[in-house]
C-alpha cells in the first residue's frame, strides 16, 4: 500500500482544485511545489496593509457559473470591474476601446460616426483576409488606434513584430460601440477578499503540502509515495526536454512601496509606445480597496511595472509561444504524456497553452470526474 492516493505536483489552481476533489472523495493528498509558498502564479501577500499580487495582475472573470461559484466555497469576491487605461506619451485612452477611446482619437460622439470611421480606415488599408496581427488589428480598429495603443504594446509585449505574428492573438480584444469600460465580457467578476493565497490555503485544508520540493530532483522517490501522479509543470521539463524546449515570454517585475497614498488613480495602466520598456504598471491597493481613494486610510501604495523578456532556462514561463513550431513539438510531448501510465498531466504548463483562471479550474473539475468517478 501507498502512503498516499495521489501526489500532485504544483501548488496552483489546477492542483488546488484536483486535491480538493480528491480530498472530497476520500483519497489521502500530498502536494509537493518547488516554491516556498502555494498558489502558484496567482500567489498574493501582503505589504503595508495590501494584497499584493507578486507574479502579476490576477483578476477572476468567468461565465462559467459551476466555477464561480465552487470557488465562492473558499473565497469572498469583491466586485472590483477591471477597467484599465492606456497611456500613450501621456496622452490617456480608455481600455478596453470603446466610444471614450474613439472620442478622445477621433472627436466622433456617436457609434454610427465611430463605426464608420474604423470602416473607412479598414478600406484605406486595403486589408480583406488578416494574415497577421498588425492587419488583424487594423481590421478591427483602424490605423490610428493601431499605431497608437496596440503596436508598441503588443511588441514589448510579445518581442516581435506584429507583422510577425498569428491574428488570433488579438481576436480576444473587446472593441465596443458603448461607454462599457469593463473590459471582461463575463457575468462574473472579482478578486477573493484577502487575496487569492488565503483562498488556495482553504482549498488545500487537510491535505499535506511539501514547500520549497522539486519533484524533478527526486521524481522517483516522491512517486514512490503515491498511487498517481498529478503533474502541472512544464511537459517539456518532465520528459527532460527529448523534443527540445518549448518556448515560453517570461516577465520581470519591478515592485515599490511608495510612501503615497494614490500614485495612478487606477489598478492597470498599459504603456503602448515602443519606448517606455515596460508594458504596464499595477497599482496593487486598487484591486481590493476600490478606486476612490477618498475614505482609504492606507498612507501607502505598491507599484509593480512588468518587463517583457524572451523566457530561458530558470525564468519563470508564463506565456507559451503557440506558434507552428512549439504547437507541433507540444504535439510530441502529448503523445508522450498520453503514453505514461499513472500520471495525469493538467494546467497550462503540462498542456501548453494559455489559460484564464476559470479554464484552469473547469480543467481540474472534469479531470477529476473523470478519475474519481
Amino acid at each position: 500500500m501507498k502512503q498516499y492516493d495521489y501526489l500532485i505536483v504544483g501548488a496552483g489552481l489546477f492542483g488546488a482544485t484536483f486535491a480538493r476533489q480528491a480530498m472530497d472523495a476520500g483519497k489521502k493528498v500530498l502536494v509537493v511545489d518547488r516554491r516556498s509558498h502555494i498558489a502558484g502564479n496567482v500567489y498574493t501577500e501582503p505589504v503595508a496593509g495590501i494584497q499584493v499580487h507578486r507574479y502579476g495582475a490576477h483578476i477572476f472573470h468567468t461565465n462559467d457559473r459551476e466555477v464561480w461559484e465552487y470557488l465562492n466555497r473558499f473565497a469572498e469576491f469583491n466586485r472590483f470591474t477591471n477597467a484599465p487605461v492606456a497611456n500613450f506619451h501621456g496622452e490617456l485612452y480608455s481600455l478596453p476601446f470603446n466610444m471614450y477611446t474613439f472620442n478622445k482619437m477621433w472627436g466622433v460622439t456617436t457609434p454610427a460616426q465611430a463605426a464608420a470611421e474604423i470602416a473607412r480606415q479598414r478600406e484605406a488599408a486595403g486589408i480583406t483576409e488578416p494574415k497577421n496581427l498588425e492587419e488583424q488589428a487594423i481590421s478591427l480598429v483602424g490605423r490610428d488606434i493601431y499605431e497608437k495603443l496596440v503596436k508598441g504594446y503588443t511588441e514589448k509585449q510579445w518581442g516581435r513584430p506584429c507583422t510577425e505574428l498569428p491574428a488570433f492573438i488579438i481576436k480576444r480584444l473587446p472593441v465596443r460601440l458603448t461607454f462599457d469600460n469593463n473590459y471582461f465580457n463575463a457575468l462574473y467578476q472579482g478578486i477573493p477578499v484577502g487575496g487569492y493565497t488565503a483562498m488556495v490555503a482553504r482549498m488545500l485544508e487537510g491535505a499535506e503540502v511539501w514547500l520549497n520540493t522539486d519533484f524533478l530532483e527526486d521524481r522517483e522517490a516522491l512517486s514512490a509515495l503515491a498511487e498517481r501522479v498529478v503533474y502541472t509543470g512544464p511537459v517539456d521539463a518532465y520528459f527532460g526536454f527529448c523534443r527540445g524546449p518549448l518556448e515560453y515570454r517570461a516577465v520581470r517585475f519591478e515592485t515599490e512601496l511608495l510612501d503615497m497614498p494614490n500614485f495612478q488613480g487606477n489598478a492597470a495602466v498599459n504603456y503602448t509606445d515602443r519606448e517606455t520598456p515596460w508594458t504596464r504598471i499595477i497599482e496593487h491597493k486598487w484591486f481590493e480597496f476600490g478606486k476612490d481613494s477618498e475614505g482609504n486610510d492606507l498612507p501607502q501604495t505598491v507599484i509593480s511595472r512588468e518587463y517583457p523578456s524572451e523566457w530561458q532556462s530558470g525564468d519563470e514561463p508564463y506565456y507559451p509561444i503557440n506558434n507552428d513550431a512549439n504547437n507541433a513539438r507540444y504535439r510530441e510531448y502529448a503523445a508522450l504524456a498520453a503514453a505514461e501510465t499513472g500520471v495525469i498531466f493538467g494546467g497550462r504548463l503540462a498542456e501548453y497553452r494559455y489559460y484564464d483562471m476559470d479554464q484552469v479550474v473547469a480543467s481540474a473539475l472534469r479531470k477529476a470526474r473523470e478519475v474519481l468517478g
